[in-house]
């Protein structure tokens, strides 16, 4: 099975956790990144770093792009077209803004979809809708497990 694959089959297992601020634990609590790390912790063993605290906001009034950039490093660049279930999304959330959402595209084609967290609601599989697709700044996969 395919690094992919297998994220798509962990994130689907995450649904329903509770949406917590720099969560990152099944069932208990789990921001969007919180459901990235767990899947990265289930795909290979450990983080590849320690995560910093972080606010709500994603550093948004610096216009800093810390998720870009952390993304870049430990994931693989994809072209945004290019879609696969298993892929890592990262999302601006309104334009102009720093990217600072994430989810995991599960379904490609004409019906996609991505399991993601946010605030005020538990980890969820939902459709990846005209305005939920217009909003990708980048696409990412999983590294081979020999990364």
């Amino acid at each position: 099975m395919s690094p992919g694959e297998r994220a798509v089959r962990e994130a689907r297992r995450w649904i329903g956790t509770p949406y917590v601020h720099q969560a990152s634990c099944a069932g208990a609590g789990a921001d969007c990144l919180g459901l990235i790390r767990g899947i990265w912790r289930h795909l290979y063993g450990a983080e590849p770093c320690a995560v910093p605290p972080y606010t709500v906001d994603w550093a948004e009034a610096s216009r800093d792009e810390a998720l870009m950039r952390a993304a870049g490093l430990w994931l693989v660049p994809k072209d945004v077209a290019d879609a696969a279930g298993g892929d890592v999304l990262l999302f601006r959330m309104r334009d102009g803004g720093i990217a600072k959402h994430l989810g995991i595209q599960t379904v490609t084609g004409a019906a996609p979809r991505f399991v993601h967290a946010f605030s005020g609601h538990a980890v969820q599989e939902n459709a990846l809708s005209a305005p939920w697709a217009r909003r990708v700044a980048a696409r990412f996969a999983f590294p081979d497990e020999d990364r």
